[in-house]
């Protein structure tokens, strides 16, 4: 945290004057079933801790967001890319992504955990990385697209050609998978995962030590339908919101520093 309070202080100076400024356009982003991140309350209007940020944000900028139909993870990245959506949520920086999108300030942190059966956790809690999981031959479910760390990345191929790994396109999903022994571990985003597992599946899960990546998350806009303007907006909305504590509040709501 005081990493990103530090990052979002350097700039203020630097975008103050872009406070007041209005997006090219209608920002598009797609909604998804991501809770407790992005969801539908009772009444079927968007809502979530993202939503939330995402509207403050957008408002203290002076721009319009446009809430489309949800579609499917790996569609909504190459929707991106082609400026059909622009802008996704919770993304983390990598070289690959800078050639067609565009990244805002950090705006939340996320952690990566690893989860087992509450009953099994105990026998997986000295796993020091992938290369032990590998080794061990266990079972892994993790979503089908996303940063997960440094570590995952460079195993991917080779959990991926030992027949360890299986892809999970929801939480639910996956969490389902998990509750019927299809794998011993399940990795992803720990606010989605303890939701699902209390909220919708009802399976008692427990995290292990073993942490694969924790980074604060920026907002990615496509670089095909949107401007450095629009990004100017964004990151004098995050930085005005940040230091005055609304995000802070947002996050501190659902848990998170």
């Amino acid at each position: 945290m005081i990493r990103l309070l530090a990052l979002i202080t350097g700039l203020t100076l630097l975008l103050a004057n872009t406070a007041t400024a209005q997006c090219s356009r209608p920002l598009r982003v797609a909604m998804e079933d991501w809770p407790p991140y992005v969801y539908r309350d009772s009444r079927g209007a968007p809502t979530g801790l993202d939503i939330e940020l995402l509207n403050a944000i957008v408002k203290a900028a002076g721009c319009t967001l446009q809430v489309l139909d949800d579609v499917p993870r790996s569609r909504r990245h190459l929707m991106h890319q082609r400026g059909e959506l622009d802008l996704l949520l919770a993304a983390s920086v990598t070289d690959e992504r800078k050639r067609y999108s565009r990244f805002t300030l950090p705006y939340r942190p996320e952690a990566v955990g690893i989860f087992a059966r509450a009953d099994e956790a105990a026998r997986y809690d000295k796993l020091k990385g992938f290369d032990d999981i590998l080794a061990q031959r266990i079972g892994l479910l993790t979503p089908n697209n996303g940063w997960y760390g440094d570590d995952y990345a460079r195993h991917l191929s080779d959990l991926k050609a030992s027949g360890q790994l299986q892809h999970f396109e929801t939480f639910t999903q996956g969490m389902r998978m998990l509750k019927a022994k299809r794998a011993e571990l399940m990795m992803g985003d720990v606010g989605a995962m303890v939701y699902e597992a209390r909220f919708n599946v009802k399976l008692a899960i427990q995290q292990l030590p073993l942490v694969p990546n924790e980074a604060p998350v920026h907002l990615m806009l496509s670089r095909a339908s949107t401007t450095e303007a629009d990004l100017a907006a964004l990151d004098a909305a995050i930085t005005k919101l940040e230091t005055n504590g609304t995000l802070g509040k947002l996050r501190q709501k659902y848990g998170l520093r």
